[in-house]
């Protein structure tokens, strides 16, 4: 864990992501970066300067095979109480629209019932699971496909909702993200979406990898540059 807080806490610190009496909304997707995302949060609340509270909200997509109820007793466990809203979105992607390309039209609505949770919970902070590699994958997304440097940034402001996104997990590599859950006996839960794996963020992830092993230091070197060159990157800027 003190690994990953490092992470973290060097993130919230350089994009000034927390807040005295902040209450923040972790979406947790049930997968291995939303799980690191809500324990680290957790942990970091314990010590930090700026008081804060860490609300984990789980969407139920309505899927039958998904199963919270181990992901829930184990922070339970961590004095961590997980929220589940229960959704259809399963439904509206598969069933009634039957979307050949459902990825889009899923990370909308997802994004609209989490930040209607959070606000529901009384959070004004919402805390997604991205890492360092998401970043690059998303950079290089927008390199190719619409020709432009860009990338998340690590705090945006949803004037529409009145809510903060920040991304914590920022300088995590997803080898790091790995490591933690082996160690950690955290449990993730499956994502059981057919279209999963079969993304150009699925293309993205894999040519990263390749040209890593030719090209030691490169994911490095990519963030060093979206750092330096990406206005919403800028530390400066986030103050």
């Amino acid at each position: 864990m003190q690994k990953v807080l490092s992470y973290v806490r060097r993130a919230v610190d350089d994009y000034h992501m927390i807040e005295e009496g902040d209450k923040i909304a972790v979406g947790v997707s049930g997968g291995k970066d939303s799980v690191t995302l809500a324990l680290a949060l957790h942990a970091l609340s314990r010590f930090y300067p700026k008081k804060f509270e860490v609300v984990p909200i789980t969407l139920s997509l309505g899927f039958d095979t998904m199963d919270f109820a181990p992901l829930a007793a184990y922070f339970e466990a961590q004095g961590l109480p997980l929220i589940i809203k229960e959704t259809n979105i399963a439904e509206i992607l598969f069933d009634i629209r039957r979307e050949p390309n459902p990825c889009s039209l899923c990370a909308k609505l997802r994004r609209g019932a989490l930040h209607d949770a959070a606000i529901e919970a009384g959070c004004r902070k919402v805390a997604l699971g991205h890492h360092n590699d998401d970043a690059l994958e998303t950079f290089i997304l927008c390199l190719f496909y619409e020709g432009r440097l860009h990338s998340f940034s690590p705090v945006t402001y949803l004037d529409r909702k009145d809510i903060h996104l920040i991304r914590p997990m920022l300088y995590m590599q997803e080898a790091d993200v790995v490591g933690f859950i082996k160690r950690s006996g955290a449990p993730v839960v499956h994502n059981p979406c057919p279209a999963n794996g079969y993304t150009k963020r699925q293309y993205a992830k894999e040519l990263l990898a390749e040209l890593s092993r030719e090209n030691r230091g490169l994911k490095e070197r990519i963030f060093t540059a979206m750092t330096n060159g990406l206005e919403n990157y800028r530390k400066d800027e986030m103050k």
